[in-house]
């Protein structure tokens, strides 16, 4: 059984998320969705809320599961006995941060493969950062984001627009 680790921030989570999550499980037997446990002054959502809206969204899936995790992704991805980290990219702007990284994860973890798939389409310019940045200002993101999220991000930012 090849399992894989999915690591982010997923605050929040949106589909271009799930659709990597979603390929993800094609490619292995055992995807975990890897959410990063942020302060709480530094994120939209608590670790717990990103865990729950991301377990929701990809309850449909089969071989996925969610999990808050702390410290270093590698260490995670041993205690999950996962052969490959995933990570979703959709610029050259992704890529030159991505590949710093999968340097370094690799150097402490070199059992550790990092698979990388591109973004979809449709999700190529979605990202958690934009999200936040246009529904705090009033932007409907029902169409990026799963129903749960939407929910969640239109009771935050009730009344908040600027």
């Amino acid at each position: 059984m090849v399992a894989a680790v999915y690591p982010g921030r997923f605050d929040p989570v949106t589909l271009g998320h799930v659709d990597i999550a979603q390929r993800a499980a094609t490619l292995f037997d055992r995807v975990v969705v890897a959410v990063y446990d942020l302060p709480p002054e530094g994120c939209l959502f608590s670790t717990e809320k990103r865990v729950k809206l991301f377990a929701e969204a990809v309850k449909h899936i089969e071989h996925v599961e969610v999990k808050a995790f702390s410290g270093l992704v590698v260490d995670f991805a041993r205690k999950e006995r996962a052969k490959a980290l995933v990570r979703g990219i959709r610029a050259v702007t992704d890529f030159e941060a991505e590949f710093d990284m999968a340097l370094m994860n690799s150097k402490m973890a070199p059992e550790i493969e990092s698979v990388y798939l591109m973004a979809s389409l449709e999700h190529l310019f979605v990202s958690g950062h934009r999200i936040r940045e246009v529904a705090i200002l009033g932007y409907d993101v029902a169409e990026l984001v799963p129903p749960l999220v939407a929910k969640a991000l239109a009771e935050k930012f009730k009344g908040k627009k600027s």
